[in-house]
């Protein structure tokens, strides 16, 4: 396992990628397509891998399904660090937390509860027992049901040294910046919109240096020509491929709920990679849309 704070220097180096979880014909994880598609994306370097996320439907995971995830992730790439989702209530946080520690994961994104809303009295204790749940390096996301203030995660990150990273996904650019400005050094910050590049360069002047770039699982050209452009401020560049890209792929994502994985799990598929379908509550691209995704991905090659 690496340790929190080398995981902490190692996510601000460089871009993070959010592989998507592919299933068989009986819905079942499908670790031999996952390692094929991995392998691929390995000729890219990135800074680590956040499996089962967002984009790799953690949601729809059993908690078993997640720890099989994180082995076949260090299987297949041994030498990436590796970075699990993690969520809901927080006995089942806790112990899906150990059970990623044990399958030789090295940190956790922390992902909302379940459903119902908490005061920040009840997130920061549901926080605290996670991160004293596991040696690992924890982020803590903001998003959804889970919104943690610039004053409780200051008092978190006093308290719990394998607190490494906060990654936001709300758009609350104010709060962003009391984080940052107050915890400076102390943690690794990362944006976690959907299609971060879209706000990339609003967040760098919020103090958040680094993103997870779900796109990467399909045009990781693309994506890292972005962030080399962002790191350099290249805005120019930037801007090109918001236009050319960003900006299309998202038209694409936006014309249904749930779109901003699906449109990702397509891509993948389109780039010949066995995925199945996305398990419900989502939905997959219709055929029309999957030819928007061709068109568009075809342009980029």
């Amino acid at each position: 396992m690496i340790a929190p704070t080398d995981l902490r220097d190692i996510i601000r180096s460089g871009l993070l990628s959010f592989p998507v979880t592919p299933f068989d014909a009986e819905d079942n994880f499908n670790p031999t397509a996952f390692a094929a598609h991995l392998e691929w994306l390995s000729a890219h370097p990135v800074a680590g891998l956040i499996v089962a996320g967002g984009t790799g439907e953690l949601f729809s995971l059993t908690p078993s399904e997640v720890v099989e995830v994180v082995r076949s992730a260090k299987q297949a790439q041994p030498g990436a660090p590796i970075i699990s989702g993690c969520g809901y209530g927080t006995r089942m946080a806790c112990e899906m937390a150990q059970g990623i520690e044990a399958a030789g994961g090295d940190g956790i994104l922390l992902l909302p509860h379940y459903l119902i809303g908490a005061p920040q009295a009840g997130i920061e204790a549901h926080i605290r027992a996670v991160c004293r749940a596991t040696n690992m390096g924890v982020i803590v996301y903001n998003r959804g049901q889970s919104v943690v203030s610039a004053e409780t995660l200051a008092r978190l990150a006093e308290d719990c040294p394998n607190l490494i990273g906060f990654k936001d996904g709300t758009g609350d650019i104010d709060t962003v910046r009391r984080i940052t400005i107050g915890l400076g050094d102390r943690l690794a910050y990362i944006g976690g919109m959907p299609t971060h590049e879209l706000f990339a360069q609003a967040y760098r002047g919020a103090g958040v240096d680094t993103y997870s770039s779900a796109v990467f699982n399909f045009v990781p050209e693309t994506a890292l020509a972005f962030h080399a452009a962002f790191v350099k401020g290249d805005d120019a560049t930037c801007e090109t491929l918001l236009r050319d890209f960003y900006y299309p792929f998202a038209a694409i994502r936006d014309r249904q709920t749930g779109y901003a994985v699906s449109a990702i799990k397509a891509g993948v598929a389109l780039r010949g990679f066995e995925t199945g379908p996305v398990r419900p509550p989502l939905t997959d691209l219709t055929e029309e849309e999957r030819e928007m995704m061709r068109v568009l991905m075809a342009a980029r090659d």
